[in-house]
């Protein structure tokens, strides 16, 4: 395992993510996706593969259901994650409203042939969405290993060559399928399917396991297992990731039925469970910083130790009107409009009593526009919160809480009085914007 180096140190050439569920799937299921990173694997589009050229950061590849009728597609990995083309556009906060936007501008200018606009240029549906923006919905744990370069040029033979046909089946063919054969087109047999723990059905929790146990017995190859967190916000966290047996094992509503009708088999259900043992990928995992270097998450004493500097620093700044203060940026917050800066990066256009003005919410354009320090330091302070949770602080790396901690302190500090610096139409409000650029 890689300490305190760079992604790009880590990278040994394949990378199986393992996404938590949300919504349905992490209610019902829990499953989770699977995808492989390939880190000098390149796209000429979506379904046509090449190797990198330098500088370049690779591709996350995965099958889908449901898209243009392709059954693998390769997105480049910052707009996978989150979206944006550039690392440091990344938001330091998202809502649904956010994610929705970054994700359909990435689609209208690079995924129109995959989900092409409706007949009066709406936003289609289907599951294209799942191709951009996934660390806004979910944890990623990452288990890397290396590869040579011949056998990346191979696959990359192998998958430009066969038919891109659309092969989904839930049972026999779906995402954690389509991650097993590309890991075992390099190490033949590391990954398999499972009878106890998923009744023989890939699953992406059993796939991060089996490489998990053939990285530790075969300590000859450069490997490494870190966690890349989800982005803090107003998304719903997603939920702990689990093979099929864990899902009927931890939902009552599965389990108490299953013991009342048929107790042999929960009792069969529980020693599988026992002897096949638990995975937690979290285990040893680094967490994947703001600045693309691994380090350890945040302890219980760290987050009880940031949580008093945090208070401090807040009442220190407002001691009389923070509560007033917050649930005036809620609001705030929950009317702003989505857009992009002069340079690409999101921001949020804030209209306060008929004045607009553009409020960054990247670490890039954050502090462009000084009259919109109250506003962005509302959001900093939201996500500080987010990090200080009991569940996202296990995922929080210390550097980024620092970093953020000392950005709040530098908006509190340098403040205005109002949010608004410009009054009239939204385009007066992106040329003020672009001028305090």
């Amino acid at each position: 395992m890689f300490c305190l180096c760079s992604i790009s140190q880590a990278r040994a050439g394949a990378t199986l993510f393992l996404g938590e569920p949300y919504g349905y799937d992490g209610w019902f299921a829990g499953t989770g996706h699977a995808a492989v990173y390939l880190s000098r694997v390149c796209a000429t589009s979506p379904v046509v593969l090449r190797l990198c050229a330098p500088g370049e950061a690779g591709i996350v590849i995965s099958r889908y259901s449901g898209v243009a009728g392709y059954d693998w597609v390769a997105i480049p990995l910052i707009p996978y994650l989150y979206g944006v083309e550039k690392q440091e556009d990344v938001p330091l906060f998202a809502d649904a409203k956010l994610v929705a936007f970054l994700r359909d501008r990435y689609r209208r200018t690079h995924l129109e042939s995959l989900a092409p606009d409706l007949p009066d240029s709406g936003t289609p549906g289907g599951g294209w969405y799942e191709l951009i923006g996934a660390s806004y919905i979910r944890t990623i744990y990452a288990f890397e290993i290396e590869t040579s370069l011949e056998q990346d040029a191979m696959l990359i033979r192998k998958l430009n060559s066969w038919p891109n046909r659309q092969r989904w089946n839930l049972a026999t063919a779906n995402c954690a399928d389509f991650v097993r054969e590309v890991i075992n087109f390099y190490y033949p047999h590391a990954v398999h399917r499972s009878i106890i723990s998923d009744l023989g059905i890939t699953t992406p929790k059993q796939s991060a396991r089996m490489l998990s146990n053939y990285s530790r017995h075969h300590p000859e190859l450069q490997t490494s297992t870190f966690v890349i967190p989800q982005v803090p916000g107003t998304v719903p966290r997603s939920r702990p990731v689990h093979s099929i047996l864990e899902c009927a094992l931890t939902a009552k509503k599965y389990m108490l039925p299953l013991f009342l009708l048929h107790p042999y088999i929960a009792g069969s259900l529980v020693a599988g469970y026992l002897v096949r043992g638990h995975f937690n990928p979290a285990k040893n995992a680094l967490i994947l910083n703001s600045k693309h270097q691994l380090e350890a998450p945040l302890t219980p004493t760290d987050r009880r130790a940031f949580q008093g500097r945090l208070e401090d620093l807040v009442q220190t700044a407002s001691p009389e009107n923070a509560a007033a203060d917050e649930r005036h940026w809620t609001s705030l917050h929950a009317a702003a409009e989505p857009i992009l800066d002069a340079s690409g990066g999101p921001t949020l256009q804030l209209n306060v009593g008929g004045e607009v003005t553009l409020v960054g919410i990247a670490r890039a354009n954050i502090l462009k526009v000084p009259d919109s320090y109250k506003f962005a330091a509302g959001l900093i302070k939201a996500r500080l919160r987010e990090e200080l949770k009991p569940g996202a602080s296990r995922k929080t790396a210390r550097s980024d809480f620092e970093n953020d901690l000392a950005l709040l302190q530098q908006l509190l500090t340098q403040q205005p009085t109002g949010f608004a610096s410009t009054a009239g139409s939204p385009e007066s409000g992106a040329q003020s914007a672009v001028a305090a650029q």
